[in-house]
């Protein structure tokens, strides 16, 4: 799969976000990376201050990061379908750490 359908594919995950939670985030780029080089089968990674997380001081930080791992993604999935799938599965995930959803409770609502 290309790099440019790729990209499409986690644009077109980030357009699943109900409008009034995608209105709701700010101050986070994601990122296509094609692999995590601390651990190779990572998918997709948040890295940043959660919004339940965030007070007064919070003013001035840099943006909160979602990385999306490609090469992982594509070593994991077999047809062009089950990229797409995963692909919307790591996207939300991640984007659900923002919101300050723990690991535990995207696993029992089927986002793990």
């Amino acid at each position: 799969m290309s790099e440019q359908r790729f990209a499409e594919l986690v644009s077109d995950a980030l357009d699943l976000i109900p409008p009034e939670l995608a209105r709701a985030i700010d101050n986070v780029v994601v990122l296509i990376e094609p692999r995590d080089p601390e651990d190779p089968h990572l998918l997709g990674l948040y890295h940043g201050i959660a919004l339940t997380e965030r007070d007064s001081n919070y003013g001035g930080a840099l943006p909160d990061t979602v990385t999306i791992y490609r090469e992982a993604i594509l070593d994991l999935c077999t047809t062009a379908d089950e990229v797409v799938e995963e692909v919307a599965i790591t996207v939300i995930h991640e984007i659900a750490h923002y919101f300050g959803i723990d690991e535990d409770r995207l696993h029992e609502l089927g986002w793990g």
